[in-house]
């Protein structure tokens, strides 16, 4: 077992490690630091383990979509909000006071393939916004059943064409474009990314996935092992079944677990120690480092799924790596 295997060997044992790696077995580029939970952050996950976590007892598809889809409006003062369509895709801009319109991240909502909105996620948006100084562009991608893979996924390939070329003011070339997402909106962050490569389109600068699902064959050991205090692992496969149908879950673009990472730009991956895909991120950190680009992977110790959007301090310390990431890899002109 070599050494970048084995430092992403002791997250997954552990969990109380936020590890950096990147290319292959580059050991000058392999880091490990030590991190505690928060008070905040201890006490939020003590009162999550006396609920109930969702898909325990049923799969409620009206109720998920209600709860996912609701809007939720911004904390930062001052944030502008601009709506519009790409084609027949509803989205909108999140732009906190300052931001720069040609720093543009391209931000893919979670909700399990069939339910969520852009509308949903504008409070992180404009937390990110704030924090990296970017337009935050929040696609309401096509859902399943109704529209089973590709359709969203498409969806989110033609987002990011028109983002490389189009800001909040109207037509001109961004200074850089990100991809971020969680949960399945970090599922399709990394099979947006394949996508495009695979196609020869323009890239990004980086990618982040939050909280990812990467393997709908549902592989990893996590789905057996955690305990997740949001979403019980016996919707993954209803979330698969809904989603796929009848294609192949060892498609890398429905299962980016099993892509080829060769000519990706840069990788954010942040996870919680508590999440039933836990595991799907340590695999898929892996393996794109295996092929050689630059990851940084992060399992946070004491943490749930998409932790980013509890307003903890490891959620304001996560939207800063977030933003250190993004300013790291913006391209010098």
């Amino acid at each position: 077992m070599n050494r970048m295997t084995w430092v992403i060997s002791a997250i997954v044992a552990t969990a109380s490690w936020t590890a950096g790696f990147a290319r292959g077995d580059d050991l000058h580029a392999i880091s490990a630091v030590r991190k505690t939970v928060s008070p905040e952050g201890a006490a939020y996950l003590e009162t999550l383990k006396k609920r109930t976590p969702f898909g325990t007892v049923d799969f409620n598809l009206e109720s998920l979509r209600s709860g996912m889809g609701a809007r939720n409006e911004p904390r930062v003062e001052g944030v502008r909000l601009i709506r519009l369509k790409i084609g027949e895709i509803p989205c909108e801009w999140v732009l906190a006071p300052g931001a720069d319109p040609d720093l543009r991240l391209l931000y893919l909502h979670g909700g399990g393939w069939v339910s969520g909105s852009g509308g949903n996620y504008l409070p992180l948006a404009a937390d990110i916004s704030a924090a990296a100084g970017c337009a935050v562009l929040l696609p309401d991608y096509r859902l399943a059943p109704e529209h089973p893979f590709p359709a969203g996924l498409e969806d989110c390939v033609a987002a990011h064409d028109w983002l490389v070329s189009n800001g909040p003011a109207g037509p001109g070339p961004a200074k850089a474009t990100f991809i971020a997402g969680d949960s399945a909106g970090g599922n399709l962050t990394l099979a947006t990314l394949l996508a495009l490569c695979d196609r020869k389109k323009p890239l990004p600068a980086g990618g982040i996935p939050l909280s990812a699902a990467t393997d709908f064959t549902l592989a990893s050991d996590s789905l057996k092992t955690v305990h997740d205090p949001i979403i019980s692992a016996r919707t993954m496969p209803e979330f698969r079944d809904r989603y796929l149908g009848k294609s192949d879950p060892r498609n890398p673009q429905a299962s980016p677990v099993f892509g080829d990472y060769r000519g990706l730009p840069p990788l954010l991956i942040q996870v919680g120690e508590h999440e039933m895909l836990r595991d799907d991120s340590v695999r898929v950190a892996k393996k794109a480092a295996a092929d050689g680009i630059p990851v940084k992977l992060e399992v946070w110790p004491g943490m749930v799924h998409v932790f980013q959007i509890r307003g903890l301090p490891e959620s304001r310390e996560a939207i800063q790596h977030i933003a250190d990431f993004m300013r790291s890899h913006v391209p010098a002109r």
